[in-house]
């Protein structure tokens, strides 16, 4: 099928064409770039993050959403996109986090895809922001993305959903201060998961405290607490969510995320054209040498 008719298919919201230009995104292939370049991107669609720790219950918790959402607003289209981590030597995906949602699959108003993260850093793949966008063409209202959960490089989320979601577990509250630097400046809402655990009440005044530490901004955030499993808490949840969206035509916080995307862009570009098979056998080649320093072997080439 040609790029244009692919396209054509997608904007009609066809499920096979969206899963085949995501493919030729994620792929980075000829026929993406005329794909990308010609999307009818819809505005109205919101991004909502996901982020936090290995085994806060991130995936349990999108799927509570999903549930949530398709009980409460019936007929909006849902997508999920969760990024599952990539083995840096045989570069396949390490978890398999989706048949928790399972349930969910034959739903013909909810999409879940699992993309790798190809050695990217940040708990994102490289070809999220693309592919999300393919999602908002494609007519879907809501796109959750669920990170890898890696620790304080999971910041770049931010960068990319209108609202980021940053989820703990009771047992880590003696952590947060250890880790507040990182992902706690980038909530816009907390989450205590797993809140029927012992722990859940300490962790939730240990979150509050680092809120008053944090510069005032527009948006007061909150800290909610769920129990994924059993759905408890995710209404209260759903509803901060869209307080935080009807607040946020911020035009700074806009013109942000728009500069930062932007940014991540042309990185994925300015990789684009380098031939990183090639790079790899010029660099076993060249640390063999005496004398080699990567730093230096790095500057030749892209200079």
């Amino acid at each position: 099928m040609k790029a244009t008719e692919l396209l054509s298919r997608l904007h009609e919201g066809d499920g096979r064409a969206l899963s085949r230009c995501i493919t030729l995104v994620e792929n980075n292939s000829d026929e993406s770039a005329y794909i990308l370049e010609n999307l009818r991107i819809n505005s109205h669609c919101k991004v909502v993050g996901i982020t936090g720790p290995p085994g806060a219950g991130k995936s349990t918790l999108v799927n509570a959403l999903l549930d949530h959402y398709s009980q409460t607003e019936p007929g909006k289209k849902l997508a999920v996109l969760a990024v599952d981590p990539t083995s840096p030597f045989t570069h396949g995906s390490l978890l398999g986090d989706r048949l928790r949602m399972n349930e969910h699959f034959n739903n013909p108003n909810i999409y879940i895809r699992s993309l790798a993260t190809r050695g990217a850093l940040g708990g994102l793949s490289a070809r999220t922001i693309e592919i999300a966008d393919v999602l908002k063409a494609a007519g879907y209202d809501y796109i959750f993305i669920e990170t890898v959960g890696v620790g304080q490089s999971e910041v770049e989320i931010a960068a990319l959903a209108d609202t980021t979601l940053v989820v703990f577990v009771p047992e880590s509250g003696d952590e947060i201060q250890t880790i507040k630097s990182g992902i706690m400046e980038i909530a816009d809402v907390f989450v205590v998961n797993k809140a029927d655990r012992e722990g859940a009440d300490k962790l939730m005044k240990n979150l509050v405290t680092t809120l008053h530490e944090r510069p005032m901004s527009g948006w007061s955030v909150p800290v909610v607490k769920t129990t994924a499993s059993t759905k408890t808490g995710i209404a209260e949840l759903a509803l901060f969510i869209q307080d935080h969206n009807l607040m946020n035509p911020d035009n700074n916080h806009r013109k942000e995320l728009l500069f930062n995307r932007a940014v991540r862009l042309v990185q994925n570009q300015l990789l684009k054209k380098v031939n990183l098979d090639q790079f790899r056998t010029d660099l076993e080649n060249a640390e063999t040498a005496s004398g080699f320093n990567i730093y230096r072997f790095i500057s030749d080439r892209l200079g």
